[in-house]
């Protein structure tokens, strides 16, 4: 399988009053055409940075993203807006990402005018063809951002990145915000048009539940770095590091025989300013040896087709 979207070794890091923060620190990743591809961690590890890393919101202090056999770094302005109208973004928050000003119409158009000067009857159509594709329609032209509920308003959200028709759509955390039955109608459309229009999804999450029911292939990310990735499968089932380990143990599950096992990971993320110079997770790792306080494990192929970066990982019992 090609991959539609290529990550080589990005760093990035943000000067601060108090020092620099290295929000990513070496992430490479192949995103497959077809594939939906999950990016997980705590709040804080750098997500959504890799987010606007890809689309070049923010500049890359070195490493690089390649679309189509292309250097997304080397792009000109005219090449980056072509590249933006192939790889497209919803964002969390429904309730800020909308413009409250606009009315459902004109949301939806605007990347249709602006990138293909769509005019008439013409972008209507387009509007209308799109909404459609999320479960909205006509009747809901005029309406402002206001008069949806919060399902309603992310379908919006995801009808205006499908108007350029992209080959990849990046999910930043699309149904942190909404209640539970309507994230499960969010995911089960987002997979529909996955299937449907062909798309490959970059899915950001902290909620493992969703991820598991939507994800072909999962990288869990701590304080910059990726730990531990594999299919959704191997990752769920057997988990190699202890940090993706502890973000399982600690979801809540209605099953009664399950619910004694919730554990919570002990300790507190590192002051990012003050990264330990072995690995991250040793102070919060109960599966930790003398090497990880002074080394940094590198990310290596495990059994299971999938890479670990762990100095003592988790084995089969």
């Amino acid at each position: 399988m090609n991959a539609a979207l290529s990550v080589v070794n990005i760093h990035k890091q943000f000067q601060t009053s108090g020092g620099v923060i290295h929000a990513v620190n070496g992430v490479s990743f192949d995103l497959k055409n077809g594939q939906t591809l999950a990016l997980v961690g705590e709040s804080g590890c750098g997500k959504s940075t890799v987010a606007s890393a890809i689309l070049r919101l923010t500049e890359l202090n070195t490493g690089d993203v390649n679309f189509d056999g292309q250097s997304v770094k080397a792009m000109s302005l005219s090449a980056l807006q072509k590249y933006r109208q192939n790889v497209s973004i919803v964002f969390q928050n429904p309730y800020s990402s909308l413009n409250p000003r606009m009315r459902l119409k004109s949301i939806v158009a605007e990347p249709l005018v602006v990138c293909y000067g769509i005019k008439g009857r013409a972008l209507t159509d387009r509007v209308v063809k799109h909404l459609e594709e999320v479960g909205l329609g006509p009747e809901h032209l005029d309406r402002f951002p206001h008069q949806f509920s919060g399902g309603q308003r992310q379908r919006i959200a995801i009808a205006r990145a499908l108007a350029l028709e992209p080959e990849v759509l990046i999910l930043d955390e699309p149904t942190a915000a909404l209640d539970v039955s309507v994230q499960a109608q969010v995911l089960n459309l987002l997979k529909d048009l996955k299937h449907r229009l062909g798309l490959a999804y970059l899915f950001i999450s902290h909620n493992l539940a969703t991820v598991e029911y939507i994800a072909d292939e999962v990288m869990v990310m701590y304080l910059g770095r990726i730990v531990e990735q594999g299919s959704v499968e191997s990752i769920f089932k057997f988990p190699k590091h202890p940090y993706t380990r502890g973000l399982l143990d600690s979801v809540p599950s209605i099953d009664p025989d399950k619910r004694s096992q919730l554990r919570v990971l002990k300790g507190e993320l590192p002051d990012p300013l003050k990264l330990p110079t072995g690995c991250a997770f040793y102070s919060r790792c109960d599966q930790s040896v003398d090497k990880c306080r002074s080394h940094h494990p590198d990310l290596l192929p495990t059994d299971s087709e999938g890479t670990v970066a762990c100095f003592n990982p988790i084995t089969r019992n």
